[in-house]
């Protein structure tokens, strides 16, 4: 299916919301009011977590997890209704952006419409019991892909929502078999054939721990055969281990390119610093000229663009997912202009078709290498705040930094940088 994913969508722009947070109403009407500045960031699509109800039983926190849903085909009261969310999608269409939600489709809340009339679909130990494969899910009921009824009643919902929206982001899309993604992604598209399909996929250290325990998790090789888009969790536990100076930049590098090696040729990785269930990017970089670098280094990777809501602003909270956490947008910071320049740069046709390579100078600094007929564009970052100067193949002259539009100059094969990131053609 994902074979005709077409490269094009590496110029996506994705922009995560959780309706609950983001406004003090924490309703899908009040988020129409933030449409025209989510627009201005250079968004494409807006994913929206979750707006479903939560279930009650072995709830988390006060609200309970937006993961933890207890019917599929309803609206969260607290949310708004139906007729709210076909008005927002609407709203974001005329924005000229499109609509993504989150399909959780690996478990259920444990009083959910599904596990009332059909206990049969769930997995169960020998016992009887309710039984997860990762326990620490203790809220949620986990589903049993074997049982074929499962497939259509799931499969009919996708299709519902597709007359609606324009994407779906697949929660742990792994853990559910392969084969269901294909034959749901082959029965939407009877309904709608320009669904974006994104899963959440995940890193080597969780596949390993459940096919040890004896179930199906795919890989992203094999995630690619039903989705377009996948994240870049593949390479997660290396990035974390490079930014706390437990192994070399170069071995971060090394796994970047690799990537290029064992995924179709058209993959698209979905890059983004930081999600729902991670540290907000200005935690895990306080320093504002190293944000700003990874900001610019991540956006300019191969591949597509997420910004959790609020990053734009340099928000350091990571919001809570099982209490009311309202967004405070009241900082001191915004890179808003840097992420839309990233996103006009990604429409050129280089930065999306070209040969790409990744090469770590010096110990944090990297050089990112687009090539397109006799077109050559470079990316260079810091990484961790220090000045350099760096060897360059270009020839001795003045370059204008296409992200600031400033001047830069190699001189004697040599460009020097200080603290900004720097993007130059030749």
């Amino acid at each position: 299916m994902a074979y005709q994913t077409n490269i094009n969508l590496r110029k996506i722009q994705i922009y995560s919301v959780f309706t609950r947070n983001h406004t003090p109403e924490g309703t899908l009407k009040a988020l129409e009011r933030d449409l025209e500045r989510i627009k201005n960031l250079g968004t494409d699509y807006i994913w929206l977590l979750p707006i479903n109800p939560s279930g009650v039983v072995d709830r988390k926190g006060a609200l309970g997890s937006p993961y933890a849903i207890s019917d599929y085909r309803k609206i969260d009261k607290s949310q708004g209704t139906w007729e709210d969310f076909e008005h927002l999608v609407k709203a974001i269409h005329e924005h000229g952006m499109k609509a993504m939600i989150d399909i959780v489709y690996n478990h259920t809340s444990r009083d959910s419409v599904l596990l009332k009339e059909h206990p049969e679909w769930f997995l169960h130990d020998d016992d009887g019991n309710l039984y997860n494969k990762n326990p620490e899910w203790s809220d949620v009921a986990e589903l049993d892909y074997s049982v074929k009824g499962l497939w259509d009643y799931q499969i009919e919902t996708l299709k519902m929502y597709a007359k609606i929206v324009d994407g779906f982001r697949c929660d742990v899309a792994p853990q559910v078999p392969i084969q269901f993604w294909e034959k749901a992604r082959q029965e939407v598209s009877k309904v709608n054939d320009n669904i974006l399909w994104l899963a959440e996929s995940t890193g080597g250290d969780y596949i390993k721990a459940i096919r040890n325990k004896g179930y199906w998790i795919s890989s992203d090789g094999e995630i690619y055969r039903a989705f377009d888009y996948a994240y870049d969790y593949d390479i997660d536990q290396i990035y974390r281990s490079y930014i706390r100076g437990e192994i070399p930049l170069s071995r971060y590098v090394e796994a970047l390119n690799q990537q290029e090696l064992i995924y179709p040729a058209n993959y698209i990785k979905m890059r983004g610093l930081e999600n729902h269930d991670q540290p907000r990017a200005h935690h895990l970089f306080p320093n504002e000229n190293d944000l700003i670098n990874w900001t610019a280094f991540s956006a300019f990777q191969k591949g597509s663009t997420l910004i959790y809501a609020g990053q734009e602003v340099g928000m350091k909270h990571q919001p809570d997912l099982f209490d009311m956490d309202k967004l405070d947008w009241n900082t001191d910071f915004d890179i808003s202009p840097l992420i839309k320049r990233l996103h006009e740069l990604s429409q050129d046709e280089i930065q999306y078709k070209g040969a790409y390579d990744i090469e770590a100078l010096d110990d944090d600094v990297v050089k990112v290498t687009f090539k397109l007929g006799k077109k050559t564009r470079v990316g260079i970052f810091t990484l961790k705040g220090k000045a350099a100067r760096v060897k360059m193949d270009f020839p001795d002259a003045k370059y204008t930094n296409l992200i600031t539009e400033n001047s830069v100059e190699i001189h004697h094969g040599l460009l020097s940088i200080d603290y900004d990131p720097i993007i130059i053609e030749y």
